[in-house]
């Protein structure tokens, strides 16, 4: 996934002559691919059924660092659809991560990081804050990053509109719902009731309700 590359474990060898990656590598990684575009559409089970393959794939390599990797993208991928759950797939890995894992993890959940632990797309965010968030040039961590502003109580209104935008942009429902909603809520506080009947209506159309 993009967001959080699982090194080369995960890497499908691009080269002719090279040896052909073990059968585990290119099935965790076809499911994992599908676990997020199946996350990102709103359709929850399909991406529970693959995220599963995903895992059992990767645990049978007895490799904790993989399998923290991959928990790690599914906890990213709730943060970019403002879903602040635990997350327990990686806690219960944290003690046989390395450091890059367990800052990514802190990250996600709103705390104070190093920045030169984390994956180069979020070093910015947390030293620029929401200033460097359009320079995130990937719209998937782009959204996690925006996620991570909203749970730290760095986020103004401008945040929720920029990841409204990435999400409707790529067409990815479920975090897209969510970012809507986020700003229907804010409206409401404000009393902006057109900006708000705005919002229900682009709400309903991506729900599939008009």
């Amino acid at each position: 996934m993009r967001l959080l590359v699982l090194a080369a474990a995960l890497a499908i060898a691009a080269c002719a002559g090279k040896p052909q990656p073990p059968d585990w590598q290119v099935s965790a990684r076809g499911a994992l691919d599908r676990y997020e575009r199946a996350f990102l559409a709103g359709n929850a089970r399909a991406a529970d059924q693959e995220f599963a393959i995903a895992r059992q794939q990767l645990a049978a390599t007895g490799n904790a660092t993989v399998v923290a990797r991959a928990e790690l993208t599914r906890c990213a991928l709730q943060v970019a659809s403002l879903a602040f759950e635990p997350c327990p797939g990686f806690e219960v890995l944290r003690a046989d991560a390395a450091a890059a894992e367990r800052a990514y993890a802190d990250y996600l959940a709103g705390a104070a990081v190093a920045p030169d632990l984390l994956p180069p797309q979020h070093r910015a965010v947390v030293t620029g804050g929401e200033a460097a968030l359009a320079k995130v040039a990937d719209p998937l961590a782009r959204l996690v990053a925006a996620g991570v502003l909203v749970r730290a109580n760095r986020a103004s209104p401008q945040v929720l509109a920029t990841a409204a935008d990435s999400a409707s942009q790529q067409g990815w429902r479920r975090p897209l719902l969510a970012w809507l909603g986020a700003q229907l809520r804010l409206a409401e506080q404000r009393g902006a009731t057109d900006e708000a009947q705005a919002l229900r209506r682009r709400i309903e159309l991506a729900g599939g309700q008009r």
